[in-house]
C-alpha cells in the first residue's frame, strides 16, 4: 500500500487533524526507537520508525488516548 493511502487511513483515525497525527507519529516513533515492540504482525526489520507508527495508527492497532471517542 502506498504512503498516501496509509496516511489517509491514519488521518481518518484522528478525525483529519494533521497536527494531532504528526504528534502521535512522532511520539510513537520515539517510543519505537527506545525499544518498544512494534504492534504490526508483518516484518518491520527494514521499516523506518515513522512508517511503523503510521501503519499502527492506520490499521487501528494504536489508540491515541484522549483524541478518539469510543462511540
Amino acid at each position: 500500500m502506498r504512503l498516501e493511502e496509509r496516511m489517509s487511513m491514519a488521518l481518518e483515525k484522528v478525525k483529519n487533524d494533521r497536527y494531532v497525527l504528526a504528534l502521535a507519529i512522532g511520539q510513537r516513533a520515539d517510543e519505537l526507537s527506545r525499544g518498544a515492540k512494534p504492534l504490526l504482525e508483518k516484518n518491520t526489520q527494514h521499516m523506518k520508525y515513522t512508517d511503523i507508527a503510521i501503519d499502527e495508527i492506520a490499521y487501528g492497532l494504536l489508540e491515541i488516548d484522549g483524541l478518539i471517542s469510543k462511540e
